[in-house]
């Protein structure tokens, strides 16, 4: 899973999106600001919020495959009808039911307050 960067809002107006650990100075006032000042453990929390989310949907979509798969083989390959169904269903319910929970996730998140060095 790719770490998502930190956006940084410079006090002249600049803004950049610098990866967690790395620092950044400033193309118009010169400032150097540094990510290292986000503590660790509330970074990392960020990230496992995120992976679980992530998580839940895939382990949805595998349980639905689990149970399609064996109808389909195993009982009636007529079954393989509903596929398009299920798929609707994925589509236009429960995804954009996970895409507001991800974001509300998202927007939860701390804020940091960095200071440029």
């Amino acid at each position: 899973m790719q770490r998502p960067p930190i956006t940084i809002s410079c006090d002249c107006g600049e803004r950049r999106e610098v990866p967690y650990g790395e620092t950044w100075r400033c193309g118009s006032c010169e400032r150097l600001w540094d990510t290292n000042q986000i503590p660790a453990e509330e970074y990392e929390g960020l990230l496992r919020r995120m992976k679980r989310a992530r998580l839940e949907a895939f382990a949805i979509a595998a349980v639905l495959a689990a149970i399609m798969v064996p109808l389909i083989v195993l009982v009636n390959p007529t079954f393989i009808f509903a596929v398009p169904g299920v798929a609707a269903i994925w589509l236009f319910l429960y995804l954009p039911f996970w895409r507001r929970k991800a974001r509300r996730a998202a927007a939860s998140s701390p804020q940091w307050e960095l200071h440029p060095e």
